[in-house]
């Protein structure tokens, strides 16, 4: 078991108040909630920020760097932002804008770097070849670690291909981190499952080994995988991003239930430095 399991909060996602009622949309909320679950034991916390007016994701980077700085305030933890949906309608520069001004500014840590495509069944959401390593180059050039959500088997091997082709380059790419996504609510990729978890950490050693790891998903309850997933060595996401759609849990409540699932299981929860530590050695 490695030392220290990595505990992330996903705060909001892309739903809205309507679907995820505890979901905040204000960013003063947004702040709060990212300070009261690192408080909890949260050593990393991701985000998405809104239009207050509208209720809408809003992908800026002036809201994104007043919710990351005002966060960071009060607490040390890793703070980063999404991506906008939208490649069919976008450049890979417009669609990474934010994430390239944060970049500029020394602003952020990880960044999300989707390897691949997935059909949510409602709608598809879309990675072109071009967007995917347009982040992968921003990501070597302004030196943070890509959060590859691994939606289906094929993101694993994808993902750790194009790592090993960058790393071939003077400017290697930071170590990314593999997020497997497990689903009850949508028809993508695997349910929280044990095999469906074996089948991952198998993959993923194929093909980069020894490279870290954490369970997450999309209206998913994960908390039954995180004594295996601890006990594998890999790192845990919660969070209203995630949880089921109407969740009755907040975020703290999510971090704190996280928590004692990782402790009941012979776990011990990371720090931030701890966290920054264990990448800097890959």
């Amino acid at each position: 078991m490695r030392n220290g399991t990595w505990l992330e909060v996903a705060l909001n996602g892309p739903w809205g108040s309507k679907t995820q009622p505890k979901s905040p949309v204000r960013t003063a909320d947004i702040v709060a909630q990212g300070i009261e679950c690192a408080r909890a034991g949260a050593a990393i916390v991701h985000v998405h920020a809104y239009d207050e007016a509208s209720g809408r994701q809003r992908d800026d980077f002036a809201l994104y760097a007043r919710i990351i700085e005002g966060i960071r305030a009060k607490v040390d933890c890793i703070v980063y932002p999404t991506i906008p949906f939208g490649a069919d309608a976008m450049s890979a520069a417009e669609r990474f804008a934010a994430i390239e001004a944060l970049g500029e500014r020394g602003l952020i840590e990880w960044a999300v770097v989707d390897p691949g495509s997935v059909n949510f069944d409602s709608f598809v959401y879309v990675n072109t070849h071009e967007h995917i390593r347009h982040g992968l180059s921003l990501a070597a050039q302004y030196r943070f670690h890509p959060g590859y959500a691994i939606y289906e088997p094929g993101f694993v091997r994808l993902g750790a291909a194009l790592a090993r082709e960058m790393n071939g380059n003077p400017q290697a790419l930071p170590q990314p981190i593999y997020r497997f996504m497990f689903s009850e609510g949508f028809p993508f990729g695997f349910p929280p499952a044990g095999y469906a978890l074996d089948a991952y950490v198998r993959l993923l050693g194929e093909n980069a080994a020894g490279a870290p790891w954490m369970i997450a998903g999309l209206r998913v309850d994960i908390l039954a995988l995180i004594a295996p997933a601890v006990k594998r060595g890999g790192h845990v996401r919660v969070g209203l991003e995630d949880a089921p759609f109407g969740s009755e849990r907040g975020n703290v409540a999510w971090v704190e239930a996280a928590r004692r699932a990782i402790e009941d299981a012979g776990g011990t929860l990371a720090s931030a430095a701890e966290v920054r530590r264990a990448l800097k050695s890959r």
